[in-house]
């Protein structure tokens, strides 16, 4: 087997948040004394595993959670100097999460200072009523100072949108946001997950106002010179996350902190058959503790349906013969029954290799996924 190529890209989980939104079902809780020391401990200590592990040259670094801009600036800064002494920086874009509440622009100076060249902005509305029904602690225009403080240090500003909320001024929103000057945006259905406060309020989503603001999106954001590149990311040229397209290309990725995941290639010495491995950390306190990741081997068929599931994200699609080389399996002879399904029924578009979901297909993905498993 030969050697591994260098990794080059870098997710970091900052787990800590100042409240709870009622929707949030990621791996995050509010700081409590001693917690933020321990946790830049560890993280320091499982960078140095990662860079021992395996060879790393970073394109891009994403620091994501949570809600890593609640960190304060010493503490963010313990946490690049981690990052940079054991495993590099990136050379292409590093992105920080930010919750509008917490900029000022001497914190964003300071961010950027740090070596972040792109912000992710928690908007998600631009509506007070909305935002107070999601449990947000910023309103419109903190969030629109906010954007405008990050911008004008010459950051690239991406700014998240909650869409399918009922009485939404979804359009209004739409426009507002993209008023702001920001070249990207990425827009995502509320969804009520199991085990948050939502679910247990009994609060739900209608089909009608998560299809409307699927489609409405879509529309009005291309009209506003918006290129829709994934299911549910939109950016002026140029202005793509570079980081994301790495998850949805099916590249290896590094994952650094509690309920962090990362997808690596297998290493020389590994079982017949298995082509890469997944890796999820275990949640903050067992992570402090030192308990190990999760490990779960990929064959050729789950590297198939993994990619597949990513790819078909992309507007661009995937190449079935790239992947088939990458697989060791020829895609469309294995699959040639699901293929010519969803071809059928107009769900997949396949065009000199290149496999691509429709409009159709891309609002029933996971029932199109799920024929190929």
């Amino acid at each position: 087997m030969p050697a591994l190529s260098p990794l080059r890209h870098l997710y970091v989980h900052v787990p800590f948040c100042p409240s709870i939104c009622p929707y949030c079902d990621f791996h995050v809780l509010t700081r409590q004394a001693g917690l933020v020391e321990r946790y830049l401990a560890r993280l320091d200590e499982e960078a140095q595993a990662l860079a021992d592990a395996y060879p790393v040259d970073l394109d891009t670094v994403y620091v994501g959670g949570g809600t890593p801009s609640f960190l304060r600036d010493a503490e963010l800064a313990a946490l690049t100097s981690s990052v940079r002494r054991h495993l590099g920086w990136g050379q292409q874009e590093n992105t920080l999460e930010i919750n509008p509440g917490t900029v000022s622009q001497p914190r964003a100076a300071h961010w950027q200072a740090l070596g972040f060249d792109r912000a992710s902005v928690g908007v998600q509305s631009l509506d007070n009523s909305a935002l107070q029904f999601l449990g947000r602690h910023h309103d419109a225009q903190q969030a629109t100072d906010a954007l405008g403080t990050l911008l004008r240090l010459g950051m690239r500003v991406s700014g998240d949108l909650m869409t399918a909320l009922a009485g939404q001024p979804l359009e209004d929103d739409i426009q507002r946001l993209a008023a702001s000057g920001v070249g990207h945006i990425s827009a995502y259905t509320l969804t009520i997950e199991s085990g948050t406060e939502f679910a247990r309020r009994g609060i739900e989503v209608t089909d009608e106002d998560e299809r409307r603001g699927f489609l409405v999106t879509a529309e009005r954001l291309s009209a506003l010179g918006f290129r829709r590149y994934e299911i549910s990311n939109y950016a002026r040229p140029g202005q793509e996350s570079r980081h994301n397209l790495a998850y949805w290309e099916g590249r290896f990725y590094l994952g650094l902190g509690p309920g962090a995941a990362g997808h690596y290639p297998a290493p020389p010495g590994s079982p017949p058959g298995v082509l890469a491995y997944r890796w999820t950390n275990p949640p903050l306190h067992e992570w402090l503790a030192g308990a190990k990741p999760e490990k779960l081997a990929i064959d050729a068929h789950e590297y198939v349906t993994d990619a597949l599931f990513m790819g078909l994200r992309l507007s661009s699609g995937i190449n079935l013969d790239a992947l088939s080389e990458r697989a060791g399996l020829n895609v469309q002879q294995t699959y040639a029954g699901p293929l010519a399904a969803n071809l059928r029924r107009g769900l997949l578009v396949l065009e000199q290799g290149q496999l691509r979901a429709t409009q159709s297909g891309w609002w029933s993905l996971n029932r199109v996924v799920a024929d190929f498993l």
